[in-house]
């Protein structure tokens, strides 16, 4: 493996830990990319690796997109994420939460974590009784916390009716066809959303079942996860893994915009231009989908208010539309104008 210097998502990171624990199986890594604004803040991903060179660089990008993220979002707080290397079975047990617990701990309230995928707010109380540098745990009613997946749906979802109001000119989402990759927390929770404004929805999923159940529950048209990047629609939505813009599938692509929860959506930084080269208007990923850091932030500030969450969800059509605005004057890719935004927030 190459040292980490010469990985190419290594991005001047604070730290990155690394945990191997062979009594409890625990192969985990946790990368801190800036703490300028705070201690850094993101999730842990379980996930089962072609290699741990990819482990590495799934935790070097996430991060990185945690500290833009949370600059973005105007949240005081750092970037930061985690990633447990699953076995082909994607075994977890109580013994290895609770060691990755531990880790986390021995950081020292460096890094706080919250769910991502994999793993669920149950996960975060295991967590909990190991380390108080948590989020994510499971609210009552009215209490600031709990699943960050329909918080960052609502975020979604007010960015995909920016960009309709942006580049289609529509004030409404009646009638307007969004081609939606993946209907789990996120995307499933973004097509019910948009169900209930009037839009035609088209969908993919790998997993059948819940394919088929969305489908049936909200009137959407089903489509095959190799061809939902070229369906002729208004918008497309990747809501899955990141990496699914490229040469060959933004060529294809038959929409104005692009507008999805997905992190790291570019397969490499060229293609951020090649998508503006063809005038389709993109939300950066992690401006559209802070809405579930909005709400763990909140969480781990303290004393807030769920009116206040939704209140700093509100603003993602804003800081979303300042972007477009500023991509317009420069001619420049709007995922590099919010780079650019984040790293002077971040003293980068």
């Amino acid at each position: 493996m190459s040292t980490m210097w010469e990985i190419s998502d290594f991005d001047a990171h604070e730290s990155v830990h690394y945990f191997d624990d062979s009594k409890t199986g625990l192969k985990a890594i946790i990368a801190l990319h800036s703490t300028h604004l705070g201690p850094a803040a993101g999730g842990t991903r379980f996930w089962h690796y072609v290699d741990n060179h990819a482990a590495v660089k799934d935790a070097l990008r996430l991060s990185r997109g945690m500290s833009y993220k949370n600059a973005l979002a105007g949240l005081p707080l750092g970037g930061g994420k985690a990633v447990i290397l699953a076995d082909s079975a994607c075994n977890k047990t109580p013994e290895m939460l609770a060691q990755f617990g531990r880790s986390i701990e021995m950081l020292g309230g460096q890094y706080y974590t919250a769910e991502d995928v994999g793993m669920s707010d149950q996960d975060m109380v295991a967590l909990s009784k190991e380390t108080k540098y948590v989020a994510g745990l499971p609210v009552t009613n009215g209490k600031v916390g709990g699943d960050p997946g329909p918080y960052t749906a609502r975020g979604v979802y007010l960015g995909v009716k920016a960009a309709a109001q942006y580049r289609l000119g529509c004030d409404t989402m009646d009638g307007v066809h969004v081609a939606i990759q993946g209907v789990g927390s996120v995307g499933g929770g973004l097509a019910r959303l948009l169900a209930a404004d009037g839009a035609k929805l088209t969908i993919a999923d790998v997993n059948q079942h819940r394919l088929g159940e969305v489908a049936e529950q909200l009137g959407a048209q089903i489509c095959g996860l190799d061809d939902i990047m070229s369906v002729k629609a208004d918008i497309f939505s990747p809501n899955a893994l990141g990496g699914i813009l490229n040469t060959d599938t933004i060529a294809d692509l038959q929409v104005s915009a692009v507008a999805g929860g997905a992190n790291n959506q570019f397969a490499s930084a060229a293609d951020a231009q090649s998508l503006f080269d063809r005038d389709i208007l993109y939300a950066p990923d992690y401006v559209i989908n802070s809405g579930g850091i909005i709400n763990v932030g909140m969480e781990i500030l303290g004393d807030k208010t769920v009116d206040e969450v939704y209140k700093k969800i509100d603003n993602i059509p804003i800081r979303l539309s300042e972007i477009w605005d500023e991509s317009q004057a420069e001619k420049m890719p709007s995922a590099q104008i919010a780079d650019n935004m984040a790293r002077r927030l971040i003293g980068r």
